[in-house]
């Protein structure tokens, strides 16, 4: 397992699920073209890109370039990176029938296709893991009283209005991204001022 420093933004559950096989990284989805609607997902993505870079691996279709070059005029281009993967026919296992264009989306790739595309990208491989950082786990949050317990729905709620973050963020989706943005120390301060 490669780790890389960036986050990496791509279009669904399918490529976030095959990524995670092969790197460790922060991974956050789109939703397709849910990105376009959602401020508060967008917010969340600038948060990121500011703090630790974001990488965007879209799949090589006419949807993958209008999602990629949203987040391009949507997010500032110096915390950006673009990974592209080659135009290869096909479709993926899980579908019945190939998708519109008929390539392989990020999904459908092999590992090495992907980290090579990475790679080419500029990710930072190799670098700062979550573990070196002193990683936020679940057992962190039931600690501080973000899971488990019974105010933990209210106190992530007011951690995440604080933290200016997206208001329907599961316990899972917010200890990623406070992985992404925060180490445990300062989630400790945090929720020590709350």
């Amino acid at each position: 397992m490669v780790s890389i420093r960036e986050a990496i933004v791509v279009e669904g559950r399918y490529d976030k699920n095959t990524l995670l096989q092969i790197v460790d990284a922060t991974i956050l989805e789109t939703n397709g073209f849910g990105i376009m609607n959602d401020k508060n997902l967008l917010a969340l993505l600038r948060k990121v890109a500011k703090a630790r870079g974001l990488i965007v691996f879209t799949d090589s279709d006419g949807a993958g370039f209008v999602i990629r070059n949203f987040l391009k005029s949507a997010i500032d281009p110096q915390y950006l990176k673009h990974a592209y993967i080659p135009d290869v026919p096909g479709k993926e296992r899980r579908k019945a029938a190939p998708g519109k264009e008929g390539k392989l989306g990020v999904e459908g790739m092999p590992p090495e296709v992907l980290l090579e595309a990475l790679r080419r990208a500029g990710a930072t491989m190799g670098g700062e893991t979550a573990a070196l950082r002193n990683a936020i786990t679940k057992q962190d949050m039931m600690e501080l009283g973000l899971s488990g317990g019974v105010n933990a729905a209210q106190k992530r709620k007011e951690l995440v209005k604080r933290l200016d973050l997206p208001e329907h963020l599961s316990a899972n989706a917010l200890l990623q991204a406070l992985n992404a943005l925060y180490s445990l120390e300062e989630l400790r301060r945090m929720m020590k001022e709350i």
